[in-house]
């Protein structure tokens, strides 16, 4: 009976040699490495019977690098992931995972769906992921599970991220204990984080909370970030059960893009820009085994979410008509989601043939308030906008989405060395828009969008150290309500934005092909190799009405887009030193033609327009992406590693016909360095260095209209000039700390 609770029963922990994510800490599992299928508990399979590369990083792995934040991390090491400066705050990237992006800026189709301990995080509002709410020192694990996997449900076009929270059972398995970190050092940073945790009888329990400070590394880019995480949990050897609450405060502030010709990269284009986050999540996940090869499991959460922003925004209409020079717009989104899923995990035999069928369903509904105001202001000789007016109120809507799944999947071994998998998923999202400012009622409506998302993979494993694969999977994504109310292209949107009563948009649908394989070389090294081609049909894109900002502009189905490529990664053990190596090509391209607004760009016709053609390449997607890790023991006590990150090319937004006279976003190599020294069993040193050789380098483009070319780069619209804003990169930066755990 307990083998066959600790199959399916969730959390996370280290087995010899191996990284497994299972529900039983405390039980030890045979030298496999499990992987989730879904976002509920029990449904994990062996990465041997997975057929996609999928990539699991530990709660190990970030403490030693000491990375400033969870998406620092990832940039800098998993394959496919690379990173948009698009709102120039650490705390809030894009992350783009196979040319797919999960990003907290509204204005960016999502593509990516995001879990924490199963509950599903893309905001109802936008499916935003707002990075900065994940309790970092939280997580155990990290996984990242590439393709349009269905059983992850809406949004899984391009594939899902999952992320896994710590256990007082798994971190202090012998006796109760804690750790405390300190750093500090470039840009005015300083962190402080806490955790202890223990178990007694079948009770454990975890509590982190982290502070974090800094004075940004340019003009108006501070952050202040402050997360809290505490998990209880009961287990014996048929159910498990753990409740957790965690939340976040946090003031962001950043600096936008700036144009090529602005000579000091640390500078403002215009500010204030201001993003205030909290957020508050109650989950509850259990598990029990009603027989030896039935398990029943699910979750239930509650959560609440409220942003408040400020951003400043020139007028594109100033003139003798309109001498207001900018905007100040204040927004408020709150938002109240709940979610509750199901399932059935059967690990019976079937025809004498090792077999696992897993059944569910799941709800997720939310609801958002969003009201929007803005203030006339001026600029001042640092471009900031200073107010010459009050606020007036704009927008002040409702929205509300319901997501309602039913999925099934089943792993079958045709024999010894062969698995098929199938699987399948039934969505239906319901969206539902009402004005409540008495003025537009030409909002209200609802839109409803149901698609069945099929699966199948087949792998082969001739031998324990080598697996090969094939698989097909379909995913689906219904637009959201922010979308849905900004389609028009003759009534752009500010983002936040002003809802209008505009044109439909389709359902995006993805379709994943991928073959690979994965083994190793003797007992030190191993590596992996995958190619892939994920079409989406109907794809959505948000146009940028005059491309000086990203906030203003409309969303549009653009037809088909295809994103294809190359990952390949190994790693090996040389004596005292372990050396990785992941290397990605990334082929993004429109297949169909369309026309779309962008009037900075060189090759716009007289009205602006420009068309894009079948095989023109999509923007932020660099083709070639290589990360590569040195760790060295020095000694007993002392290690040091160098992470090498080196990105090709891309075109910026605004230029996705790629024939803009400013060409393309250069390429960029990064060394970061981290080392430790432990100095006893409870006292560490850590520091890490990024950029050490300073480069200036940017990894976000987009095409706009400089308005500040006066002198000393003052307010000038007329002489406004096309220009080439990037997203600027940050530069050499040192932190230090210490680490010391206690009983």
């Amino acid at each position: 009976m307990r083998a066959a609770c600790a199959a399916g029963l969730a959390g996370t922990a280290m087995a010899a040699g191996a990284q497994v994510i299972a529900l039983a800490p405390e039980v030890k599992l045979p030298n496999v490495e499990v992987i989730t299928t879904t976002p509920l508990p029990g449904s994990g399979v062996a990465l041997s019977k997975l057929p996609a590369n999928a990539q699991v990083f530990t709660g190990r792995d970030l403490r030693l690098q000491r990375a400033g934040n969870l998406t620092e991390f990832l940039e800098q090491n998993a394959t496919s992931i690379t990173v948009n400066a698009a709102q120039g705050n650490p705390y809030q990237p894009d992350i783009n995972f196979r040319g797919f992006t999960a990003s907290p800026l509204l204005g960016t189709p999502q593509a990516i769906s995001v879990f924490f301990d199963g509950v599903r995080i893309n905001e109802p509002f936008g499916d935003a992921v707002n990075w900065d709410l994940i309790p970092q020192s939280a997580i155990a694990s990290i996984q990242l599970i590439p393709g349009s996997n269905p059983a992850f449900g809406l949004n899984t076009l391009g594939g899902a991220i999952a992320l896994y929270s710590k256990r007082g059972a798994t971190e202090y398995p012998n006796a109760p204990g804690g750790a405390l970190t300190a750093s500090g050092g470039s840009f005015g940073r300083r962190t402080l984080l806490v955790e202890t945790g223990g178990k007694h009888g079948a009770w454990d329990w975890f509590v982190t909370a982290n502070d974090a400070r800094d004075s940004g590394w340019a003009e108006h880019n501070a952050s202040r970030v402050r997360q809290g995480f505490a998990k209880v949990g009961w287990q014996d050897e048929r159910s498990d059960i753990e409740l957790s609450l965690s939340g976040a405060d946090n003031r962001l502030a950043a600096t936008q893009t700036l144009p090529l010709s602005f000579p000091d990269i640390r500078q403002a284009y215009t500010y204030p820009d201001q993003n205030i986050n909290r957020a508050t999540l109650v989950a509850l996940k259990a598990s029990h085994a009603l027989t030896e090869t039935l398990l029943l499991s699910g979750n239930a959460y509650g959560r609440d979410y409220t942003n408040r922003s400020v951003s400043s925004n020139v007028n594109a209409n100033f003139g003798p008509a309109d001498p207001v020079q900018a905007f100040n717009d204040a927004s408020t989104i709150a938002q109240r989601s709940q979610g509750l899923g199901v399932q059935l995990a059967h690990t019976a035999p079937l025809g004498g043939r090792a077999n696992k069928l897993v059944l569910g369903v799941s709800v997720d509904a939310g609801r958002a308030r969003f009201s929007r105001a803005s203030q006339e202001a001026a600029f001042g000789a640092d471009r900031g906008a200073v107010g010459t007016g009050a606020f007036q109120t704009d927008t002040d809507a409702d929205s509300s989405t319901r997501h309602l799944g039913a999925f099934v999947s089943d792993s079958l071994d045709l024999d010894e060395r062969w698995t098929l998998t199938l699987a399948g998923r039934l969505n239906r999202a319901d969206v539902r828009i009402e004005d409540r400012s008495g003025t537009a009622p030409e909002l209200n409506g609802t839109h409803r969008f149901t698609r069945f998302n099929p699966a199948i993979g087949l792998n082969f494993n001739p031998s324990r150290a080598l697996t090969l694969y094939v698989g097909y999977a379909e995913g689906m994504r219904a637009p959201t309500a922010i979308e849905l109310t900004c389609a028009d292209p003759n009534a752009p949107c500010k983002l936040p934005n002003n809802f209008l009563a505009d044109p439909p948009l389709k359902k995006i649908v993805s379709q994943t092909f991928e073959v690979g394989g994965r083994g190793k070389l003797g007992d030190a090294t191993t590596w992996s190799l995958a190619l892939f081609r994920t079409d989406l049909k109907d794809d959505l894109q948000f146009v940028s009405s005059n491309g000086v900002a990203l906030n203003a502009g409309y969303f549009q189905n653009v037809g088909t887009t295809r994103r294809q490529g190359l990952e390949a990664g190994a790693s090996t053990r040389l004596g005292t030193a372990t050396v990785t190596l992941r290397y990605n090509f990334i082929d993004a391209r429109y297949l169909t033609g369309f026309v779309e607004n962008s009037p900075s760009n060189s090759s716009a016709d007289a009205n602006g327009a420009i068309s894009v053609k079948r095989g023109d390449r999509i923007p932020s997607i660099p083709r070639h992406a290589l990360k590569a890790r040195l760790e060295m023991n020095l000694t007993a006590p002392w290690s040091i590693a160098a992470n090498l990150q080196i990105a090709s090319a891309q075109y910026a937004r605004g230029d996705e016909n790629n024939l803009d006279a400013s060409g393309r976003v250069p390429g960029y190599a990064l060394l970061n360095l981290d080392t430790r020294y432990q100095v006893s069993p409870k006292l560490q040193l850590f520091a890490r260095v990024d950029n050490v050789f300073n480069r200036r380098y940017a990894n976000f483009g987009v095409l706009g209209d400089n308005v500040f070319t006066g002198a000393s780069m003052g307010f000038d619209p007329a002489n406004a000039r096309a220009e080439q804003f990037r997203g600027n990169g940050t530069p050499r930066g040192a932190w230090a700390g210490v680490h010391y755990a206690f009983d």
